[in-house]
């Protein structure tokens, strides 16, 4: 039996296909990212975030979505396994 467990989708913005594809020009909702999934490295602070490309173009002409990189490596017990 899996123990996995699914994450819900955490949108933060959205964003528009420009320039025949070669750039996405998006938005982020930084209020949108929980303090989780933000983390600091060499003192500033970072978020994943993943792009994705609508199947349709939005009522605001959105082309993508953006939402924040939840995925966690599991827990590994004392012997690495």
């Amino acid at each position: 039996m899996s123990t996995e467990v699914k994450n819900e989708k955490l949108y933060c913005g959205s964003g528009v296909e420009k320039f025949d594809g070669n750039l996405i020009e998006i938005s982020v909702c930084l209020s949108k990212i929980p303090q989780e999934h933000r983390f600091e490295y060499e003192g500033k602070w970072y978020t994943k975030l993943k792009v994705n490309k609508k199947k349709e173009t939005d009522e605001y002409g959105k082309t993508h979505s953006v939402e924040v990189n939840t995925w966690k490596p599991e827990p590994q017990d004392d012997l690495g396994f």
